[in-house]
């Protein structure tokens, strides 16, 4: 029997940080919580990897969930992160996504909704997760591009890039349909896999990043085209 997931919830709402932890806690989940950025840092640090998923709020007083989601990323960890956002539009969205968030929900939300949006992360990282997976049980190869789905890595040229859960769904779609024009409506329910709404927009925010990424190491890729009016495909 594998174990329960362990989620850490982070809001300064007490209210709905107690909501949540019992929502999570009926569904399943070994949750810990956090009412700051800096004490779900804190706490993150000392689990090394052994958090499944953070749900964090944007809006907290001293260090937000930008920033934590930041923090966290820059040091490598690439746990599957959902921000809760309560602003209007798109421009927390994007931004949250560049940070390296996996998915958003905008506040008021069902709960329902947010255990879906974690289960459906859960399901994409639980390989990485499970004792004696190898790294070579499901290798993606694509010229100079390697995908290893089942530890979540990406490698350019032998070059490792560090990305999220979401990234990768997202570069795997790409590349196992190569030469096929994707529109941003069929990347998302590739990479989702929930048939839920979200901005068609963020498409580009994920491909941006993708494309930075890749760059970073070889100034000179472009394997990823932008077919103007269509969507997104990998040249075959």
């Amino acid at each position: 029997m594998s174990p329960s997931p362990r989620v850490l919830l982070v809001d300064d709402d007490p209210a709905l940080l107690d909501a949540l932890a019992l929502a999570f806690e009926d569904a399943g989940h070994v949750v810990e919580t956090a009412p700051d950025g800096q004490r779900a840092l804190d706490r993150a640090r000392r689990a090394g990897h052994g958090l499944d998923a953070i749900v964090s709020d944007v809006n907290m007083p001293g260090l937000d969930g930008f920033t934590l989601c930041r923090r966290l990323r820059e040091a490598g960890d690439g746990v599957p992160f959902v921000m809760l956002t309560s602003r209007d539009g798109e421009i927390d969205e994007a931004l949250g996504l560049e940070l390296g968030a996996d998915d958003y929900v905008v506040k008021p939300f069902s709960t329902r909704v947010l255990l879906a949006r974690v289960a459906s992360l859960l399901r994409r990282d639980k390989l990485r997760r499970l004792p004696g997976t190898k790294a070579e049980d499901r290798v993606i190869a694509r010229g100079d591009l390697r995908i290893l789905v089942d530890r979540i890595a990406v490698h350019w040229r032998d070059v490792a890039i560090p990305v999220t859960v979401t990234e990768l769904r997202m570069l795997q779609a790409l590349v196992e349909r190569a030469g096929i024009v994707l529109t941003r409506d069929r990347l998302l329910e590739l990479v989702r896999g929930d048939g839920s709404v979200v901005a068609e927009r963020i498409v580009d925010t994920y491909v941006r990043r993708i494309r930075r990424k890749l760059e970073s190491v070889d100034p000179s890729f472009d394997a990823i085209e932008t077919v103007i009016g269509a969507g997104y495909r990998w040249r075959a």
